[in-house]
């Protein structure tokens, strides 16, 4: 699948910004960068059109074209505050672009009794909050809402990754658990199942197709933290706990790990060889990133 799509400058340089560690070494002409996420080819050309090509070409175009603030048709609005105002069951994810710290996947249920005092809490999306506004509703959350987490530690991953086992399908097995889990447990009663769309739902539930218990029933939408509160809250769960066992790490290394994936990890990154050796880096960080390769490559032994 071919998707081409134009952006105005500012989502370009949030595209720059938002791809640099994904970029494929190699100069095209007439085009800024060309990289590759999971499934999905992303080519920049000067223009500012940018080509999607893969199995989630549509999801990724979808997101930037949202981002850039595209118009969606009006019914398509329409449809999208059904699922605000509603009793639903959401899940999210966090830390699967962090080189440090584990990726924590929740499923979240809400009622749509419970929607008037999450809204007065101020329920985001957890990347457009502060870490300290994080670490304070995130208990008030948990004391009001029923949810399922689970956490998956860079030693995990490490050893779970490799060609047939990439980050989409290590996070649509951990949405899946984290899923059934909290629908088979608890029975709740809910209008909808929404994840925040990573890839098409064809290729979500071809991931499955080895995992015996599956949850099915799934609404994927792009951007469903904005969209709906079971997913916000689950993205605010992810987040805190995330921030929690980063803090851990930080502690346990005595080092101030940095969150993210840009330049600025690979220094940390030397420390930690320096310091525990190359082993230690494949218990705690993602060592697929391209970070690994940056930071062994000045390490002089």
């Amino acid at each position: 699948m071919n998707i081409v799509i134009k952006v105005s400058d500012e989502t370009k340089e949030k595209m720059i910004k938002y791809y640099a560690d994904k970029k494929r070494d190699k100069t095209i002409p007439y085009v800024v960068f060309q990289a590759q996420d999971e499934d999905t080819v992303i080519t920049m050309y000067t223009s500012g059109k940018v080509m999607f090509q893969g199995t989630s070409a549509d999801v990724d175009a979808t997101m930037w074209k949202e981002m850039d603030g595209q118009s969606l048709n009006d019914e398509k609005e329409a449809d999208w505050k059904q699922y605000y105002q509603c009793s639903s069951v959401g899940s999210d994810e966090v830390g699967t672009g962090d080189y440090f710290g584990p990726i924590v996947v929740t499923a979240a249920y809400v009622k749509k009794d419970d929607i008037p005092y999450l809204e007065s809490l101020g329920i985001k999306d957890s990347k457009k909050l502060d870490d300290e506004k994080i670490k304070k509703i995130a208990k008030e959350i948990g004391k009001k809402i029923t949810y399922r987490s689970v956490i998956l530690s860079n030693l995990e991953y490490n050893e779970k990754y490799n060609k047939d086992i990439n980050m989409n399908k290590i996070k649509a097995i951990l949405h899946n658990r984290v899923l059934y889990q909290l629908i088979t447990e608890e029975k709740p009663k809910f209008d909808y199942i929404i994840v925040d769309e990573f890839a098409r739902e064809n290729r979500y539930y071809e991931y499955l197709k080895e995992i015996p218990q599956i949850q099915r029933g799934i609404t994927f939408m792009t951007k469903a933290e904005d969209k709906n509160l079971a997913v916000a809250c689950a993205s605010v769960i992810s987040r805190y706990i995330f921030l929690m066992e980063f803090d851990k790490l930080c502690d346990q290394l005595h080092l101030p790990l940095v969150k993210g994936a840009g330049r600025e990890v690979d220094k940390i990154g030397e420390e930690v060889v320096e310091k525990y050796g190359e082993e230690k880096l494949k218990e705690i960080a993602k060592f697929n990133f391209k970070n690994t390769e940056r930071i062994l490559h000045t390490i002089i032994y």
